[in-house]
């Protein structure tokens, strides 16, 4: 496919259909003081908003950059064929009843597949798409009203949503826009290649994308490359939950990994911040529009409340920042620049002895701000404008900017209320470099979304396989799979009946575990008895057991902690790995960390780090710690079957895994694959 780059930016826009729709794309353009030319195209119309109209594609003087094609389905892929024919740079398809009305129209798979033959390598949005605002050229390819304007350089957002992608143009909270665009149902170029091209713009600072649905992984992939090749954010507000990822709830790995945990963990490995609600999805745009990453998650607030104080240290309290005590020279100079009578601390609480003095208030910001810090904020509401006079305000409007001036340090002026920062004073504010947060909350969450720190880069992605109808296999037979790969299992022997069981498990050395053979959740079941320590232990406990065949393995002793490993096949984002608390703590911590396949040394270390359990693991209270190098092992043998027969597998469960101070054991094993 060519480049979208002669879409996205053009010097000249045909606009294919008539009625309201395709005038308004027209006056938009005008609106906006779009410099190319526009060619309005109508089989009987003599002029479309002032402009001369030609009868079709083939009557333009040129090939068009970019064409809003606003005719019915089966015209549009008419259009297409005939602008690919002339060479044109893109298009964006505004018709609906292709792939996504499939459920209602079998016509519709059928319309696709003839839009993308008919388009060859001529790029195009949609179909069933709005189409793009370009507020740096002013080319609107746009069939509505919006809320943006023109500007030097700004955030590209990228949505699979019109309605939202309105929305967005409508804030009042200072962010400047360089590009809006709606993706449609994506029939050719997906968000994320519609990303990477606006990432190309040296005007675009960051990239926001609003996801459904990831579609090519990819696609993904070269995005998240070729940002931080370009030293440029990219972060994603992820809707949705995923079903195809519920559906398998065999074991306690599906439920955990269930859900959107596939898409969290997409994101994490391609260093895509996640945001959860378009307010801090905008204020996290913002800040990285002004200042981009932030190289530590220290910060510090300022204000003349202690009811602020503390609600900016409570409301970071949940979040991933740091509130670092004052030092030395904090606290020389604030003390110059507050006096006697202010408690010293960071949230900072500096009364209002200094209001209306900018000089003081100056000085005293400066004093905060330190290089410890990432981010510094000075928490101010201003009052209503339509019933009150700000006036008074505009002493902190001032120090604000003159303390980023002064110290060259990340500022941010925070409204605790988003409504209580007008938007001409977040406009001044942004000019300045200051960063204008309206919420308090949602600037903490900014913070601490811009800080995460970037991964290394992920080795490729390995892509779900088609989905199956697994069958249960066998535990005996998983165990023996899995440990040809490393995978330490107990000792064990399968008997055919509960009579055999007996004489087995003398072969295998008392104590013994039972095993009822062909159930998946055993422990629920009644399907599994601990510590016999005698034939007839053994022969009781096969009787009262719902199984007809047995393993009996080793009784392993001494474990310091249990562990849950778990893969299961999530068709929308790869084959998502969970580690948990083990064993009978499954469901009751639960305390899980999932990741994608293959993975880092630093993905496995970190989940281990962030669960609960891993106190247990380090050795809690004077108790052994567990082998952390097996473990490892452990995790890496799982990882390395499955990425070797990946085919056909849906989900694999090892639970419990026995961490003792000196092995780690695959107790339990659940495979489910077709072979």
């Amino acid at each position: 496919m060519q480049s979208l780059n002669r879409l996205f930016r053009p010097k000249t826009i045909a606009v294919i259909g008539g009625g309201a729709w395709c005038r308004l794309v027209i006056e938009q353009c005008q609106k906006m003081g779009f410099e190319g030319t526009i060619w309005p195209v109508h089989p009987k119309a003599e002029e479309v908003a002032g402009l001369p109209v030609f009868k079709d594609a083939d009557s333009l003087p040129e090939a068009p950059d970019a064409a809003f094609i606003g005719v019915n389905r089966f015209a549009t892929i008419e259009v297409v064929r005939a602008l690919s024919a002339r060479g044109a740079g893109g298009a964006v398809c505004f018709a609906s009843g292709f792939l996504e009305a499939a459920a209602e129209d079998a016509e519709g798979a059928d319309l696709q597949a003839q839009l993308l033959e008919a388009a060859g390598g001529m790029p195009f949005l949609g179909p069933n798409c709005y189409g793009f605002i370009n507020y740096l050229d002013g080319a609107l390819l746009w069939p509505d009203q919006h809320g943006g304007q023109r500007a030097e350089k700004g955030v590209a957002l990228v949505t699979q949503s019109s309605n939202i992608a309105i929305n967005l143009t409508m804030q009042k909270r200072g962010l400047p826009l360089a590009y809006v665009v709606t993706a449609g149902n994506q029939a050719q170029s997906g968000i994320a290649a519609i990303g990477e091209a606006l990432l190309e713009d040296d005007r675009v600072t960051a990239l926001g994308l609003h996801i459904e649905g990831f579609g090519d992984l990819r696609a993904f992939e070269a995005l998240a490359a070729r940002a931080r090749e370009l030293g440029k954010p990219v972060i994603a507000l992820k809707v949705g939950k995923s079903a195809e990822a519920q559906a398998a709830t065999v074991s306690h790995t599906a439920s955990l990994a269930g859900g959107d945990a596939g898409a969290g963990a997409l994101l994490s490995r391609l260093g895509i911040p996640r945001l959860d609600d378009l307010p801090s999805f905008l204020e996290t745009l913002k800040l990285l529009h002004v200042a981009g990453r932030l190289p530590s998650n220290r910060i510090a607030t300022i204000s003349c409340s202690g009811g602020e104080a503390s609600l900016a240290a409570d409301t970071g309290h949940a979040r991933k920042v740091e509130f670092p005590p004052l030092n030395d020279r904090q606290k020389t100079n604030l003390r110059a620049a507050l006096g006697p009578m202010v408690a010293l601390a960071n949230p900072l609480d500096y009364h209002t002895y200094i209001w209306r003095d900018t000089e003081a208030m100056t000085k005293a910001f400066s004093a905060m701000m330190d290089p410890q810090l990432a981010m510094t904020m000075l928490v101010v509401d201003f009052p209503r404008d339509d019933r009150c006079d700000a006036s008074d305000w505009e002493c902190t409007i001032q120090a604000a900017i003159g303390s980023r001036e002064q110290t060259g340090a990340n500022v941010g002026l925070v409204a605790t209320l988003p409504e209580l920062l007008p938007e001409e004073v977040a406009a001044r504010l942004m000019d300045a470099g200051v960063v204008p947060f309206c919420g308090l909350s949602e600037a903490i969450a900014a913070c601490e979304a811009a800080s995460l720190p970037l991964p290394e880069a992920p080795a490729p992605l390995l892509l779900p396989t088609p989905v199956v109808e697994p069958d249960l296999v066998p535990e005996a037979e998983a165990k023996w799979q899995l440990s040809s790969y490393g995978l330490r299992t107990p000792r064990s022997k399968r008997a055919a009946s509960a009579t055999n069981a007996r004489a087995v498990a003398v072969d295998v050395g008392f104590p013994v575990v039972l095993k009822g053979e062909g159930v998946a959740h055993k422990t629920e079941a009644g399907a599994v008895a601990l510590n016999l320590n005698s034939g007839q232990e053994v022969s009781d406990a096969a009787f009262n057991m719902p199984a007809e065949r047995f393993l009996v393995e080793e009784m392993v002793t001494g474990a310091v902690a249990e562990l849950l490993i778990g893969v299961v096949k999530d068709p929308a984002h790869g084959f998502v790995m969970t580690l948990a608390a083990g064993g009978t703590l499954t469901e009751l911590m639960e305390d899980s960390a999932s990741f994608l396949l293959p993975a880092s040394d630093a993905e496995i270390e970190a989940a281990l780090k962030s669960l609960r359990v891993s106190k247990l693991l380090d050795g809690y209270r004077g108790a052994p710690a567990a082998d952390r190098e097996a473990i490892l092992r452990a995790i890496r043998a799982v990882e390395a079957y499955v990425m070797e027969n990946a085919l056909g597998l849906e989900e694999i469960e090892i639970n419990p895994l026995l961490c003792t101070p000196k092995d780690a054991v695959a107790a339990d094993a659940l495979m489910r694959r077709k072979y």
